[in-house]
């Protein structure tokens, strides 16, 4: 009873802290999730967790904006490719490969901090789109397949894009909902997706929920970008810590 009191209290903190930075910065619960998850638990138990809050809050993002139809078709080929490079990685989150996946988890996540906190900004040409998408899905579709996190190289492809703020929200919505779902296929034949996580996945999307909405209260009653600087900060710690107790 103890250890079910114990999980539920780790699960909740971890996605209240993810759905805080969500509400936010409008982006980062998957990601700050699978990174807090990763100091108790294999990232294969943290994203099959993971499964269910990030459907239900990304499902939300995806469908209140008014382009969904015109950015499917414009990333058809990025979401495609994705699956692909997900599916292709079927067996890098499975428990025999845990220490490989942990140090993956922390690597991406370092990674992704440091190019945050440097701000580099990336261009790409509108004619480069036809064959950049499907190599960038599935690189990130490979990642993601070990890691359980879509944003390298695939989001930081998107805010290349330069897209308005709305589609851009819009748009990660779309790429978290389809990768999530393909995800959940590699993890449902690894055995990790079993009606017994429900109770903690349910838990974890109202922890979320309660984060995000905090989240977005205290974004326009601070500066965003000061509370950014200090979350690739965190995130940078983090991802070295994952890496660096498996590697050490």
């Amino acid at each position: 009873m103890h250890e079910t009191y114990y999980s539920f209290l780790i699960i909740g903190t971890a996605f209240a802290l993810a759905g805080f930075v969500k509400g936010m910065v409008g982006m980062g619960l998957p990601t700050v999730a699978m990174g807090l998850l990763g100091l108790v638990m294999t990232p294969a138990q943290g994203a099959a967790i993971l499964v269910i809050p990030t459907i239900l809050t990304n499902t939300w993002q995806l469908f209140a904006g008014p382009a969904f139809l015109p950015l499917l078709k414009r990333f058809w080929s990025l979401l495609l490719f994705s699956c692909i490079g997900i599916w292709s990685g079927f067996g890098l989150m499975s428990p025999d490969k845990a220490e490989f996946a942990s140090i993956a988890l922390g690597s991406v996540l370092a990674i992704y901090a440091l190019i945050g906190l440097m701000a580099v900004r990336f261009s790409v040409p509108k004619r480069a789109e036809w064959w950049l998408a499907p190599i960038m899905g599935f690189v990130t579709g490979l990642i993601g397949a070990a890691t359980g996190i879509f944003v390298v190289p695939g989001i930081m492809y998107v805010q290349a894009l330069n897209l308005s703020r709305e589609d851009f929200i819009q748009a990660l919505g779309l790429i978290f909902s389809v990768s999530i779902f393909a995800l959940s296929v590699n993890l449902f034949r690894d055995g990790m997706l079993q009606l017994s996580i429900l109770p903690l996945s349910l838990s974890a999307f109202v922890a979320a929920a309660v984060g995000m909405a905090l989240g977005t209260w205290l974004r326009y009653r601070t500066h965003p970008e000061t509370f950014r600087k200090v979350f690739f900060i965190g995130l940078l710690l983090l991802g070295a810590h994952l890496a660096l107790r498996k590697l050490l």
